[in-house]
């Protein structure tokens, strides 16, 4: 068997931020040990981007030396997550390997890209860009009709015209009877409590979230 480490010409390859292990801090499965495997670059500039630093840089990896870095972690489950994953082609690659692997393998993505191709076992978590992050124009509405019931669709909400705006498009597009419906305040914007008030006022049909990886470690990297 050849070392991970060595490259076949025609091997797929990807850019690569960062492999860690930590806590799922969000979505579904929070709370529980994964591996997260970052990739680098993204097509969108959202105001409130907590992972600026994967825009660019990032070393270039086989999927074979993903796989073999990933199998060192006792871990059922890996995020693939950005910057934007499916801004890269072999991601796609990537996913299904995954998949084949073993793993419980879920996918974040903005939803700005196709995530129709996405291996049918994964499990997409795919926002929806708010007009407070700035990149509202830039969602692919055309998403939703490849949303299967374990799938997941995130609000990140700047504030009260973006709770607003959301709570719309989950009533006019019936999106909670296509997915889970996840609404997340901004990182340091409005309260939780605020956000957690004005969802049980309305009797909204979402999950409230909060970034659980934020309130333990705050910024550091690699988590």
């Amino acid at each position: 068997m050849s070392h991970p480490t060595e490259r076949r010409a025609d091997e797929p390859t990807l850019k690569i931020t960062e492999i860690f292990f930590s806590l799922q801090g969000e979505a579904r499965d929070v709370g529980w040990p994964t591996v997260f495997v970052r990739l680098t670059g993204c097509p969108l500039r959202c105001g409130y981007c907590d992972t600026a630093y994967a825009f660019h840089g990032g070393e270039t990896k086989t999927i074979a030396d993903i796989l073999h870095e990933v199998g060192r972690y006792k871990a059922h489950r890996v995020c693939v997550t950005g910057g934007e994953p499916l801004a890269q082609k072999n991601c796609l690659v990537l996913l299904k390997q995954l998949c084949d692997a073993g793993y419980e393998v879920s996918l974040e993505t903005s939803g700005a890209l196709d995530v129709s191709a996405v291996d049918p076992r994964v499990i997409k978590v795919m926002d929806i860009k708010t007009p407070g992050s700035g990149e509202e124009a830039r969602n692919r509405w055309a998403n939703i009709d490849a949303l299967t019931a374990q799938d997941q669709v995130k609000f990140v909400l700047a504030d009260r015209a973006d709770y607003d705006w959301a709570k719309r498009q989950v009533a006019e597009r019936t999106l909670h009877q296509k997915a889970d419906i996840l609404f997340s305040p901004v990182f340091g914007g409005m309260t939780a409590k605020e956000l957690a008030e004005w969802i049980l006022e309305d009797q909204l049909p979402v999950r409230m979230q909060i970034q659980l990886h934020k309130y333990i470690w705050g910024d550091e990297p690699g988590h």
